[in-house]
């Protein structure tokens, strides 16, 4: 019997497909994660030398700041729950600022969830 000759396969066809099947990154693909790294390295670079807004600065300081004035007003302290409730702020960043608070000194705990002014 004569086998029948199938199509000839080219041999750019056959390392593409080995390039695909394993997995293995091409000239295109480096080239665009390198592009990305130059983007992020950017990025970081902008962050790491200041260049954030004075709003983004302020308002770092001012949820610390309304906090301190809560705790400030009362005699015999604030709960946490309270602290939670009055500000609006979620959980996450009143235990945030209250342990910086706490850290500078600003602020003790009188018992457990209750801060007063120092």
């Amino acid at each position: 019997m004569v086998r029948k000759k199938g199509k000839a396969v080219s041999f750019d066809a056959m390392v593409k497909f080995f390039l695909h099947s394993y997995q293995i990154p091409t000239k295109r693909d480096v080239e665009r994660i390198l592009a990305r790294l130059d983007r992020l390295e950017a990025a970081v670079g902008a962050v790491a030398s200041g260049a954030r807004s004075r709003e983004a600065r302020r308002s770092r300081g001012a949820a610390a700041d309304v906090v301190l004035d809560l705790i400030r007003r009362s005699k015999q302290g604030v709960k946490f729950a309270d602290i939670q409730n009055k500000t609006g702020f979620a959980e996450k960043k009143v235990r945030n600022i209250i342990f910086r608070l706490h850290k500078l000194e600003k602020i003790k705990r009188h018992s457990r969830g209750v801060y007063i002014a120092i």
